[in-house]
């Protein structure tokens, strides 16, 4: 059996793969992936599962949806978080979150961002169990689920530690011959290049460090005697800051009123709507439609796999220009040097895929990793 190593490197986009000569002489077999529309939230689950949002359900962490939220008994509490200001610090929420997680049972990644604390009984969250365990994506089978079905002897890393840990663990298991399938999962590039994107000085040394990382794998596979496969992959890339846009301030000049009129959830790149009142539809459109950035057509979002006839993912979403960020927003109150999520279209947009092995035809997207991951 052909022993299988895959590395994900969360936000290693093409255009840095190129920049930086990426492991050319490792891995000669390479190719421009097409980016999951939404965020690492969304573009995970889709690795997992080989399943686009539209079936696994995952676009972005909060969506409107009042009679599943599990935050109703937060209706209480949420009067009583004042002053609001206060509630809103940075490493006030994180606590706040990290009670919150404990007292709901979340095992998944869990966050507030810059959400509305008086607004999560009327939202859902959609990452309340751990992704990468068996039965993570239930109904839908995820990567563990086929691999212990298909007898393997795998691993995949556990996303709470650090990604150094994550390669020792998997050099060692696969040196020692004990696992044929492994997914060793590192996100530290992601937040590095939010902060420092275009800078170089910064980004040349941590991607110096992935690839003897990835070289220290490679020894590791070769060491064990058995025929292997060296497969490197992300989910995008990462777009400078090139503006922001105020969604906030667009949506108060419509005297519209959250919750009863309409709901939202804005993301750092895009805002979705669900309309509560139809009259609210055209006073929305109207008051964006001097932001830079256009609502998403339906043949857009079948084309990205976010569309349902539930509309859980929103009535209609409008997504900003690549580079503009929407700020403030429920994810923070200031723009980032970098961000994603914009268009898959943009170049900066775009993830790869590299290997020691020929890559199959037609693999153009994220939710294609799947196919390879759990070929035999």
């Amino acid at each position: 059996m052909t022993v299988k190593a895959f590395v994900f490197v969360d936000a290693l986009g093409w255009e840095q793969v190129v920049k930086y000569n990426f492991l050319d002489d490792l891995l000669p077999h390479r190719r421009k992936i097409e980016m999951q529309f939404g965020y690492s939230c969304t573009a995970i689950p889709t690795i997992l599962s080989g399943e686009r949002p539209s079936a696994h359900g995952h676009l972005a962490f909060y969506d409107y949806a009042p009679k599943q939220s599990p935050f109703k008994a937060m209706r209480l509490l949420a009067p009583l978080l004042k002053p609001r200001s206060f509630w809103r610090r940075g490493r006030v929420r994180h606590q706040l979150s990290k009670l919150i997680k404990r007292l709901y049972g979340f095992t998944g990644y869990f966050q507030l961002y810059g959400v509305p604390i008086e607004r999560l009984p009327k939202l859902d969250y959609c990452e309340k169990k751990d992704l990468f365990v068996r039965g993570g994506l239930a109904p839908i089978k995820n990567l563990a689920d086929v691999w212990e079905e298909q007898g393997m002897k795998w691993h995949i890393s556990d996303w709470r530690k650090p990604e150094a840990e994550n390669f020792r663990i998997a050099e060692g298991l696969f040196r020692r011959g004990e696992v044929d399938r492994a997914f060793v999962y590192s996100a530290a590039f992601d937040a590095l290049q939010h902060d420092n994107v275009g800078r170089d000085d910064v980004l040349r040394p941590k991607v110096r460090a992935y690839a003897d990382s990835i070289r220290a794998l490679h020894r590791a596979l070769a060491d064990s005697g058995r025929p292997f496969e060296l497969t490197v992959f992300s989910d995008h890339g990462m777009t400078p800051l090139k503006g922001t846009a105020d969604a906030p301030a667009a949506l108060s000049k419509t005297g519209l009123a959250w919750g009863k009129d309409y709901a939202s959830a804005i993301d750092s790149t895009m805002a979705r709507f669900w309309w509560i009142n139809a009259a609210s539809e055209a006073k929305v459109r109207a008051a964006f439609a001097g932001l830079p950035g256009r609502w998403l057509t339906e043949d857009e979002m079948r084309y990205h796999g976010i569309w349902r006839d539930d509309h859980k993912f929103g009535d209609a979403i409008f997504l900003a220009d690549p580079g503009v960020q929407l700020c403030p927003s429920d994810m923070g109150v200031k723009p980032l040097n970098g961000m994603h999520g914009f268009d898959p279209a943009d170049k900066d947009s775009a993830a790869a895929c590299l290997s020691t092995a020929p890559l199959p035809e037609g693999m153009a997207r994220v939710s294609d990793y799947f196919k390879l991951m759990t070929a035999r």
